[in-house]
């Protein structure tokens, strides 16, 4: 038995070849940075970026002010994400 015929490789294929495909998830990441609580978190990372750059010698960072928005992004957007893919 070959390799091949136990693991198929996926492919996608478009039913109009002319029609530009729309990723749903930019849409929808769109849409709830929109929201105010996670334009607060945003912000939140933005002015620790701010203030970590405007140093010189620090050994802050802002991995935990982006995990927390990044976080909030993705369960905003995996809400509804997955009922829009076919």
């Amino acid at each position: 038995m070959e390799f091949k015929s136990w693991f198929s490789q996926p492919f996608v294929k478009a039913d109009d070849e002319e029609t530009e495909l729309v990723d749903p998830q930019e849409a929808l990441r769109a849409k709830c940075e929109a929201k105010d609580h996670i334009q607060s978190l945003y912000k939140k990372y933005q002015e620790c970026n701010d203030r970590v750059n405007g140093r010189t010698k620090t050994t802050e960072t802002c991995v935990e002010e982006l995990f927390d928005f990044v976080t909030e992004l993705d369960h905003c957007v995996a809400h509804t994400l997955f009922s829009k893919l076919k």
